[in-house]
């Protein structure tokens, strides 16, 4: 703050002007480094909103609004200063009554006292944040002087940062409309059928929801039953309702697509603080929110945080919120760690006094509508006994191929029609590409083949996987691509899913060692519980990127037996 102390030494700059040091932004879990408050010329209340860095060094990237610099000893990357400053004042203009009733001008800017002007922050990459929010480097303090003296020219008569701090937090109606008229237009959105009937219901629950009276809604639905579209259609209509809500997801991969779908773009917007991890609610006051809208709440962890400190998503969640959303697929709970069922969110709806709802979404959108397919692979992976012990009859199309290059190939081919063709694999190959500068560093995880050399999906924007132009020629995981629908869809099987004796076995030791979702595998390969959860685990990730496409899906397998197999079930009952 001596930097600072230093710039506000000047006569111009109103003595009574108002300072506000780590000011906490509201249900958001970040702070604002430094706000100065007062008046200009013509008696508008303006608050200077000063993001304060100590770097002395940063690195560009191709990511947007994000750059690299040494916290501690390792390169991280990091929101650009610019960006960061404003996105608090985005946040404070969408969000904060006061604000943008008491028409409050906020003005963010981005001070860093120890970096040289050699270009890299402000640069063409980061020219629209820049533009925004104004970057003040070391040689710029009477720049930023100027630029104070420039918005605050009396004191602060009106106690600005008092009043912010006691406004309401809702929506403002220019956020709504402008995230209303996002959606227009748009085919992805739009709701059939039955998912009409259960958006209608959550409406109605979440308009009657209260401190005294909490409803919890639970939403089952398997893949391509539109879930998502549900939710989405929620987020906007609840904000365009003036309530205050948010959408959850575990994973940054649905969060991220369906932004870009909103938007029309990549960058950040205004909107980014609506959608959420699963995780930030360990120390959120009861009721804070109206609406709390939790996609694929089947992934939902018992703990939250950092170093998992918090206590159970699925209460944390409940207990934030009036009303909350559930949308579940427990036939897709892939991790050790996954706890979202409906007997965990009953049980804490119950403990928290909240009135429990059910509602199922059941038509099939993906996989050509067909429920053949879906039982079929239940029954093909083992994991259930269905009465689909063959495709036979289905339109489906679903191939196993002898080679990955012949998998290659056909991805390839099918992209060319809309970029809506992908490969996934099951997680057994570690991700050895994303370090070039550890031990073991190779610039390829699949190696499978002289021409078929791949990466994991995207290091960069990897939430974004699905969607990216040049993404076909990397190979995505159940992360980036679980919530997500893609036309065609190119599977490798690894070694973690076997026949063995003629049935399908699993094993959890050929996962990756940096795969997280089979945590303590062998501690848990030693009790017939912990191997039961395992084998679900690894058929139910096959079974998830087995189902992500609407069109076709091909399958590739390391093991030759395993191929045999299923190609045999095609048309041939066991």
């Amino acid at each position: 703050m001596m930097y600072m102390n230093n710039v506000l030494m000047d006569t111009k700059i109103p003595d009574d002007s108002g300072v506000s040091i780590e000011y906490q932004l509201p249900h958001a879990g970040m702070r604002i480094d430094f706000v100065l408050t007062g008046q200009d010329e013509y008696g508008t209340d303006k608050a200077i909103i000063i993001e304060l860095k100590q770097w002395s060094e940063a690195i560009a990237t191709d990511k947007d609004g994000v750059v690299s610099t040494y916290l501690g000893k390792s390169l991280q990357d990091v929101s650009h200063p610019s960006y960061q400053a404003w996105s608090y004042a985005a946040y404070l203009q969408g969000f904060n009554e006061t604000v943008y009733t008491d028409n409050i001008h906020l003005l963010p800017c981005a001070y860093l006292h120890n970096h040289p002007d050699n270009g890299v922050l402000t640069s063409a990459h980061y020219a629209d944040y820049v533009a925004k929010a104004p970057l003040f480097l070391k040689s710029d303090a009477v720049k930023l002087r100027e630029f104070i003296r420039q918005h605050v020219k009396h004191g602060d008569k009106t106690g600005i940062m008092y009043r912010i701090e006691g406004g309401r937090i809702r929506p403002s109606k220019q956020l709504a409309d402008a995230l209303v008229s996002t959606m227009k237009g748009k085919q992805e959105f739009i709701m059939l059928d039955e998912q009409k009937i259960v958006y209608e219901t959550a409406r109605k629950l979440a308009a009657k929801s209260s401190d005294e009276k909490k409803h919890v809604l639970i939403i089952h639905g398997g893949p391509g039953t539109g879930k998502t579209v549900v939710a989405i259609n929620l987020l906007v209509n609840l904000t365009k309702q003036g309530l205050l809500a948010k959408y959850v997801s575990k994973n940054s991969a649905p969060r991220a697509v369906y932004k870009r779908l909103l938007t029309g773009h990549m960058s950040r917007s205004q909107f980014d603080s609506l959608f959420v991890g699963s995780g930030i609610f360990t120390q959120t006051k009861e009721n804070t929110f109206d609406a709390l809208i939790v996609d694929e709440a089947h992934r939902l962890n018992r703990k939250s945080g950092l170093f998992s400190k918090g206590f159970n998503q699925p209460m944390e969640i409940i207990r934030s919120a009036r009303f909350s959303v559930f949308f579940l697929d427990e036939d897709q709970r892939i991790a050790v760690q996954d706890v979202g069922s409906e007997q965990e969110i009953r049980k804490w709806a119950d403990q928290q006094g909240a009135e429990v709802h059910m509602l199922k979404l059941e038509s099939q959108f993906r996989c050509n509508g067909s429920d053949a397919y879906m039982a079929w692979l239940d029954n093909v992976l083992d994991i259930r006994d269905t009465a689909n012990p063959t495709l036979d009859g289905t339109d489906y199309d679903f191939r196993v191929l002898d080679t990955p290059d012949e998998l290659q190939q056909l991805i390839f081919e099918k992209n060319k029609e809309r970029n809506r063709a992908r490969m996934v694999a099951g997680y057994c190959w570690p991700w050895v590409s994303k370090y070039p500068n550890k031990k073991g560093y190779k610039p390829f995880d699949f190696d499978l083949t002289p021409t078929f050399r791949h990466k994991w999906n995207l290091a960069d924007d990897g939430g974004l996987w699905m969607i990216k132009s040049d993404s076909v020629s990397e190979i995505g995981c159940i992360h980036t691509s679980q919530g997500l629908e893609l036309d065609y869809v190119g599977v490798i099987i690894g070694p973690d899913l076997l026949l063995h004796n003629e049935r399908v076995v699993t094993n959890a030791l050929a996962r990756a060692p940096d795969d997280k979702t089979v945590h303590k595998k062998k501690e848990l390969l030693k009790t017939v519980e912990g191997r039961a959860q395992l084998d679900l685990i690894i058929k139910n990730t096959y079974r998830t990127l087995m189902t992500r496409a609407m069109k076709g899906c091909y399958v590739y397998c390391t093991d030759p037996t395993t191929a045999v197999y299923l190609r045999h079930r095609i048309s041939n009952p066991v």
